[in-house]
């Protein structure tokens, strides 16, 4: 099932995309909800981000490749960091540089959408408490993250964390394409049977320190290849299942 979040006609809501359409839902998201009847062309609405997330739980040098490509050997355990909530954006939605001196990178991810609350979560029941997965651009200012020696403030900005377009709720992570394209080239090309450490072990390792979430999302990570954004170019995060979430650069 894929659920998505949408504008119409000045109202915000939830729905079921299907053939085409949107189907609104009533009730709680994370909880009991039904499709309401009505029906709604996917052309008369406006994709929103999938969701608002409470915590926004990031992982870094998570893909095995993309650890080679920048010469660091494979973390022992998840390098967890957190990146503000407010930084996130949805499909179609600009990615606003806030300068054009600094190298600021695409990195395609998986990101993994949280619908139960739990501590200490075995990996072996993670999946109990994952609601679905969403596509994520988790751009970075590569100058910021050197400068500071560490993440948040690099990858805070407005806009710099769209997600989207769907929440996919029925998917194996296990071994999925993550692909980025810049301009229709494509950037990134990876799978997630490529991380170093998988979405359940994640899962648990996060939930060991504190508890996850209805609303939580985790971005597992990226595979090698991000590269620069400039003003003009169009960024395309494809995951198989999943769908396409596109995003325009723009000048300061």
């Amino acid at each position: 099932m894929k659920i998505v979040r949408y504008e119409h006609r000045g109202t915000v809501g939830y729905g079921v995309w299907r053939e085409g359409r949107i189907h609104p839902v009533e009730g709680e998201l994370f909880g009991a909800f039904s499709e309401t009847g009505e029906s709604l062309p996917a052309g008369e609405v406006r994709l929103l981000a999938p969701l608002v997330p409470n915590k926004l739980i990031a992982i870094g040098l998570n893909y095995r490749e993309h650890a080679r490509e920048q010469g660091k050997p494979l973390p022992e355990e998840p390098l967890m960091f957190m990146v503000s909530p407010t930084a996130v954006v949805g499909p179609g939605e600009a990615i606003r540089l806030p300068n054009l001196e600094d190298r600021i990178d695409h990195e395609a991810e998986l990101a993994v959408v949280i619908g139960k609350r739990g501590k200490n979560i075995p990996r072996e029941r993670a999946e109990e408490y994952i609601f679905g997965y969403t596509c994520a651009n988790d751009v970075s200012n590569r100058v910021l993250q050197t400068r500071d020696g560490q993440n948040t403030r690099a990858k805070s900005f407005d806009t710099f964390k769209p997600l989207g377009p769907a929440i996919e709720t029925e998917l194996d992570p296990s071994d999925l394409p993550v692909r980025c394209r810049v301009n229709g080239e494509i950037r990134q090309d990876g799978r997630t049977s490529d991380l170093i450490h998988p979405v359940p072990v994640l899962v648990e390792f996060i939930s060991s320190v504190f508890p996850l979430e209805p609303g939580d999302v985790i971005l597992t990570g990226t595979p090698s290849g991000v590269g620069p954004l400039t003003p003009g170019d169009e960024v395309e995060i494809t995951i198989e299942g999943i769908g396409t979430l596109s995003n325009r650069v723009v000048a300061p």
